[in-house]
């Protein structure tokens, strides 16, 4: 656990401004197999201290990747006369973002960080399930891997912050000849938030989830690619997750609001069917802990969820202290830094769409001439809402029955027009926590959502 050399240098904030001070350890861990033999057995850590000072409108910044007392005091300092030599020069007349309601601590808790052993022993005894149940495999790829990031934050007012957001994960890639002798690949993703001995304690409770991939990968094997076109698609929770993460979500992070995104003219517009709600979530959805819950984020802003859509109109933005006030809304706990060295940005946490009431059997049963889209590799979207995913599985839909299993493909579209097309959401709900975010620095993110009917452009073969 980081050692506490933040919260006692209060006294040397400067006065006057907004001040965060934040020490910082990154960790990862992994190890791969690929057919068996080891590929990669990676081990890193990173930590250092910054400090942020908000002083007529611009920021100072500062950082050091030592950690001591000394450390800590002469990046307060200089973070302090960066503010202050640049607001001198550029300010904008602005006076310290407005008071936070009282200061509340949120703490973390210690998880045990394995030798790299473990998580070479775990991939190992996976992979021999693999190799010996399924031989007519051409290739298998298993990854053991867990990250985490724990700061210690201190604020000149909001809630300083002892914060541990550890991740765990099984990625498990099989690959067999498909048509024509070509290879075709399917993977899955097995964890979540928390310490990898926590989530992984034997490596008999995935091969079920193990056995449905290889099933999957020979549907996929024997397979046919869709027809082009405009087409009435079900997308699954993965899908509809990535859809609200990357065609949606940038589009209304308010930074890249007031660099010209999709999502300024259309504040307190439709934007998707009544049908389509939106949120941001902090740390709690429908009663459960979110994947990646947030409690507060690095300028001391206690997290709350933003909502961003409702009823198919767009309501909200995420925001920093600093985008809130220029909007008028209220900062929800959206900054948020990678490391140590990065100065925060606005980011989402669990951003997702919400259920609806429809039964997924019906939405199927619904479409004439279809499919049912369940797995992507890959998403990419701008600020004008315009986005293009990768659809590695899924089904076609004949006369409301699910056909045959479908080969790579890609979905493209504008989010706020697709939108527009939804007709049914399922009351399912899928959340997805492997990835990371790659706005101008890493970030863990999750997303998530229910099966949602539309129309979108599919590119066929």
């Amino acid at each position: 656990m980081i050692k506490d050399l933040v919260t006692d240098k209060k006294h040397l904030f400067a006065s006057g401004a907004n001040t965060e001070l934040r020490a910082q350890i990154n960790r990862a861990r992994q190890a791969t197999l690929l057919n068996g033999d080891l590929v990669s057995n990676v081990r890193t850590e990173t930590s250092g201290v910054s400090a942020r000072v908000y002083e007529n409108g611009i920021f100072g910044f500062s950082s050091t990747a030592e950690y001591t007392d000394e450390s800590v005091r002469e990046v307060l300092k200089a973070a302090s006369e960066n503010a202050a030599f640049l607001a001198s020069h550029a300010g904008r007349g602005k006076g310290p973002h407005k008071p936070l309601p009282d200061t509340k601590r949120f703490t973390a808790h210690e998880i045990n960080d394995l030798e790299q052993r473990a998580y070479i022993g775990f991939a190992k005894a996976v992979d021999a399930y693999i190799a010996e149940k399924y031989p007519d495999l051409i290739s298998r790829i298993v990854v053991a891997m867990a990250d985490s990031s724990e700061k210690l934050i201190a604020v000149s007012n909001g809630a300083d912050v002892h914060w541990l957001q550890p991740r765990s994960f099984i990625y498990v890639q099989m690959a067999m000849e498909g048509p024509n002798g070509q290879p075709v690949e399917l993977y899955d993703v097995i964890g979540g938030y928390g310490a990898f001995d926590a989530n992984f304690k034997d490596a008999s409770t995935l091969y079920e989830r193990i056995d449905v991939l290889y099933d999957k990968l020979r549907q996929k094997a024997n397979g046919v690619y869709p027809e082009a076109g405009v087409k009435t698609v079900i997308f699954s929770g993965t899908l509809a997750g990535m859809l609200a993460h990357e065609a949606v979500g940038h589009t209304v992070e308010a930074d890249l609001v007031i660099g010209g995104s999709v999502a300024g003219p259309n504040l307190n517009k439709r934007v998707g069917s009544e049908l389509v709600n939106l949120v941001d979530f902090a740390h709690t959805a429908f009663g459960k802990p979110v994947p990646l819950p947030v409690y507060a984020d690095d300028e001391g802003v206690e997290a709350t969820d933003a909502v961003l859509i409702k009823d198919g109109i767009l309501v909200g933005y995420m925001n920093s202290r600093e985008t809130a006030e220029r909007f008028g809304m209220k900062p929800t706990g959206n900054a948020r830094a990678y490391g140590f060295s990065d100065e925060p940005l606005i980011r989402m946490r669990n951003t997702a769409v919400l259920p609806g009431k429809s039964k997924l059997e019906d939405m199927i049963a619904s479409v004439e001439d279809g499919y049912y889209l369940i797995d992507t590799n890959n998403g990419q979207a701008d600020t004008t809402g315009e986005f293009m995913y990768g659809v590695t599985f899924g089904y076609e839909i004949k006369n409301g029955k699910l056909g045959r299993a479908l080969l790579d493909t890609t979905i493209s579209g504008v989010a706020f027009e697709m939108l527009k097309t939804v007709d049914m959401i399922s009351d399912n709900m899928t959340w997805e926590t492997a990835g990371m975010c790659g706005k101008k620095q890493p970030m863990t993110v999750s997303m998530g959502g229910p099966e949602i009917k539309c129309k979108v452009n599919i590119g066929g073969r």
